[in-house]
């Protein structure tokens, strides 16, 4: 029954709206998260988590007491807006109940197929409940798959007096995927020692660095004139910010040729006419410094721009986004150690790796809270081809409660076991 109330809780999920729109107009960017916040309260305050609340930014807390106390207080975080790089309106999952292995099309798009040659980890999941879209739209694993896991946990916990955790802190987050996501999120109201992100891929991964992380709005200014009597006058601003694109690395310093460690600059939204065009590039490094250099190489393409389009201005503005994991976690040292020792209980493998991208957990770090990052079953994120396995999310689940329970053993800080 548990296994099948978490399914359903995933589909009921997928089926409202949460694309995140454009950062800044209004928090959270879309009212879909706002709605999906209001249930996933609603549901908190029915299987009794009594102070489930979602806040005015559309941020939900909530409380599960605890049976152990004076051990420290752990936080479990997932985010509920999905990628504005697929559509997340109008999602039709479709359940695959006892995979028989091979290739998988989508029967929204003729076009679109889930290969194995593409999902090589679909060979091990055979006989698995595996989630697919139709083909036109992303599912939402990324992050409801987290959502789903969280409230489940939280449930098995009410439900059963043998389960010996603390008290469990629960916060949804908004606007993750256009990294907002804990932009208003309050410390002390969650108040929480360690926390953990559940929006990693798979299972049985554990996360312990991120990129690090800036965005570069390039705004490329040209002179409008009517084309009829532009020589000598006109001044595209859309040539030349296509020159500056073309300018970046394609062989190096880019998400097509780079991999494991490697950074990249993105060049991944264009916008403007004639008179102005802006590009916004994803700057990505586990190396913090090497941000400075991406931005550099920016500043010196734009340099060269200006050269071979007179009269046009280039302007690099860098707004910081989230920093590398790894870098504040010693304030928790045993975040990481006890999540191994929870896979190692369960007798599963731990696959310590980096993610090439960011969590929620990054930015909690950052701002004094340990938060490495958890599997949750998801896969191929932001694409139409994205789909989650349901046997991995219940996998996810058995961790979750496996490693409140060692943390249930931890006196309140490290220093308390020296």
């Amino acid at each position: 029954m548990s296994r099948e109330r978490l399914l359903n809780r995933f589909l009921k999920y997928t089926q409202i709206d949460t694309t995140a729109g454009e950062p800044g107009e209004k928090y959270p960017s879309s009212d879909g998260q706002l709605t999906l916040g209001k249930l996933l309260a609603d549901e908190m305050r029915e299987m009794g988590i009594a102070d489930a609340e979602q806040d005015k930014f559309g941020l939900v807390y909530g409380t599960v007491p605890g049976k152990v106390t004076g051990c420290p207080i752990v936080a479990l975080n997932s985010h509920v807006d999905t990628s504005p790089e697929t559509t997340g309106a109008n999602v039709k999952p479709q359940v695959i109940a006892n995979y028989a292995g091979g290739d998988i099309p989508l029967s929204g798009d003729p076009t679109k197929v889930i290969t194995v040659k593409d999902n090589p980890e679909l060979n091990d999941l055979h006989g698995c409940t595996l989630i697919t879209t139709d083909g036109t739209t992303l599912l939402g694993g990324d992050d409801k798959a987290g959502i789903a896991v969280i409230l489940e946990a939280a449930q098995r916990i009410l439900e059963n007096e043998s389960l010996k955790t603390g008290p469990l802190k629960i916060l949804f987050t908004c606007d993750e995927e256009i990294g907002h996501g804990v932009d208003h999120v309050d410390l002390d109201r969650l108040g929480a020692d360690v926390c953990y992100t559940l929006d990693g891929p798979g299972a049985n991964e554990l996360n312990a660095e991120t990129f690090s992380a800036d965005l570069a709005t390039v705004i490329v200014k040209g002179e409008n004139i009517h084309p009829s009597i532009g020589k000598g006058r006109m001044i595209n601003s859309i040539r030349a910010a296509s020159l500056l694109v073309a300018k970046l690395p394609v062989d190096k310093l880019s998400p097509e040729s780079t991999e494991e460690r490697e950074g990249f600059i993105h060049p991944y939204i264009v916008q403007g006419g004639v008179a102005e065009t802006t590009v916004q590039c994803l700057l990505r490094s586990f190396e913090t410094e090497e941000l400075t250099q991406q931005a550099e190489l920016l500043q010196t393409l734009a340099k060269e721009v200006e050269v071979e389009f007179p009269g046009c201005e280039i302007t690099v503005k860098i707004t910081p986004q989230y920093r590398n994991l790894r870098d504040g976690l010693d304030k928790e040292p045993r975040a990481v150690p006890l999540a191994e020792k929870a896979h190692q209980a369960l007798d599963r493998p731990v696959n310590k790796s980096v993610i090439r991208g960011g969590t929620d957990g990054s930015a909690l770090t950052a701002r004094g809270l340990p938060t490495p990052n958890l599997s949750t079953g998801q896969h191929n994120p932001h694409s139409p081809l994205e789909w989650a396995c349901l046997d991995e999310m219940e996998q996810a689940v058995e961790l979750v409660l496996k490693l409140l329970e060692l943390w249930s053993t931890e006196p309140k800080s490290p220093a308390a076991s020296s």
